[in-house]
This record gives structure tokens, C-alpha cells and sequence, in this order.
């Protein structure tokens, strides 16, 4: 579940969830599952920011980037977004399928012709 500061933000402005809710848009068991912790779209994060006064650039005061669990650790990923390709921290990207079979095919020909 991803942290974040929606609470202590609202309560801060003296906001109740429903005065949130009708605001953004949304309902307040929303308000309530993203308070928790629990995942949410982009659209709504939007509509959060919006409602609560905040430019969508001032998305870190709110929703705290999540630390890469083990299978983007494995895959190169950091804070769950894929480095630019061609930037210096740039993870390998694997080969398309066709390169892969294509790779293999030329290894086993060359076994074959030794």
C-alpha cells in the first residue's frame, strides 16, 4: 500500500472527507480507501490535488513515492517509473521475442557448422 499525506493534509485545512468528496468529485469511500493507503487512478489523485487547493505539480506533499519492491528492484525500475532510455541510469531493456528466436537460430547454425 502506497503512504501518503491526504489526512493530515485535509485535517489541516480543517476539511471533513464529505467537504472533500463533493470537491473533488468523488465519494467519500474513496476519500476514505485512499486515506488508508490503498491504490487509486491517477484521475483521482488529480481531482485530490485540485480539490485541496494544490497544483498537480505539488503531488510529492501528498502522495509519497513508494520505494521499488522486489520485482522492479530485479527489473531496473526505481520509485516504480522506468529511467528514460539513453539516460546514464538507464536499465537494459530485454530483447523483443523476434530478436530473442532470432539470436537462438544463429547460435544453433553456428553449432552446427563447427
Amino acid at each position: 500500500m502506497s503512504r501518503n499525506n491526504l489526512q493530515t493534509f485535509r485535517e489541516g485545512l480543517l476539511m471533513s472527507k464529505a467537504e472533500l468528496a463533493r470537491k473533488a468529485g468523488l465519494s467519500t469511500l474513496t476519500i476514505d480507501r485512499v486515506e488508508a493507503g490503498r491504490p487509486c487512478r491517477l484521475d483521482t489523485k488529480r481531482k485530490l490535488l485540485l480539490a485541496l487547493g494544490l497544483k498537480v505539480s505539488d503531488k510529492d506533499r501528498i502522495f509519497i513515492a513508494r520505494s521499488a519492491g522486489p520485482y522492479e528492484e530485479r527489473r531496473g525500475v526505481r520509485e516504480g517509473v522506468y529511467s528514460l532510455e539513453g539516460s546514464p541510469d538507464a536499465p537494459a531493456l530485454p530483447k523483443p521475442m523476434a530478436a530473442i528466436s532470432r539470436d537462438f537460430r544463429q547460435e544453433k547454425k553456428g553449432e552446427a557448422t563447427r
